[in-house]
């Protein structure tokens, strides 16, 4: 990313980060959920000069940090947008988590697309697109079995970070819409982080 792009993602992120933090409706929910958002920070942090991403996955990572923070503030079953939006399209509850978990699929594939093809781990287009959704479902799953642990370990915390809001499918719908988003980030944006790889293995050559 240019210098500016990188200012422009460092503001967003610690503005909406010093947001999420002032006066989250549950301190210990506000941990939880922001976490994921922390340490993937860290891990960019520290791979940045050794595996710079392109900057389709730089933004894509900001956007679901975004969607974490928002979710931490307000716990994700009470974002005010959603609410009003379960008055007027007359939802059983508020859909906010969903947002969460189609993100949760459509981030991460193209992460793992960025990985597999530039450390040349699978060479055939089909097998790409497989692994990709597989690693994505994977995801999905360990990330159930942590709300599962967190709910069990930390009582009402835990519940608030489930966002279940009795919905007995909660689990199984999650991990669905994770692939589906998998599944739209792969046929919307391949083309264009292909060109990103390209445009990024051209300037590596001159650097050489």
């Amino acid at each position: 990313m240019s210098n500016l792009s990188r200012i422009l993602w460092l503001s967003i992120y610690f503005g909406v980060l010093i947001w999420s933090g002032i006066a989250p409706k549950d301190g210990l929910t506000w941990l939880l959920e922001v976490a994921p958002a922390l340490i993937g920070f860290a891990v960019l942090a520290f791979t940045y000069r050794r595996f710079p991403l392109t900057p389709l996955a730089y933004w894509l990572v900001l956007m679901h940090c975004v969607i974490l923070m928002v979710g931490g503030h307000y716990t994700y079953a009470e974002v005010p947008l959603f609410d009003w939006l379960r008055e007027v399209l007359n939802w059983q509850r508020n859909n906010y988590d969903k947002i969460g978990h189609l993100a949760q699929g459509f981030i991460p594939a193209i992460l793992a697309r960025e990985v597999l093809l530039r450390l040349e781990v699978v060479r055939g287009r089909g097998w790409l697109v497989f692994v990709v959704l597989s690693f994505c479902l994977a995801v999905s799953a360990l990330y159930e079995i942590l709300e599962w642990w967190v709910a069990v370990a930390s009582g009402d915390a835990g519940v608030a970070f489930l966002a279940t809001q009795g919905y007995e499918w909660d689990t199984q719908s999650d991990m669905a819409l994770a692939v589906l988003g998998a599944v739209l980030a792969l046929v919307t944006l391949s083309k264009l982080h292909d060109r990103q790889l390209a445009a990024r293995d051209s300037r590596a050559i001159v650097a050489k």
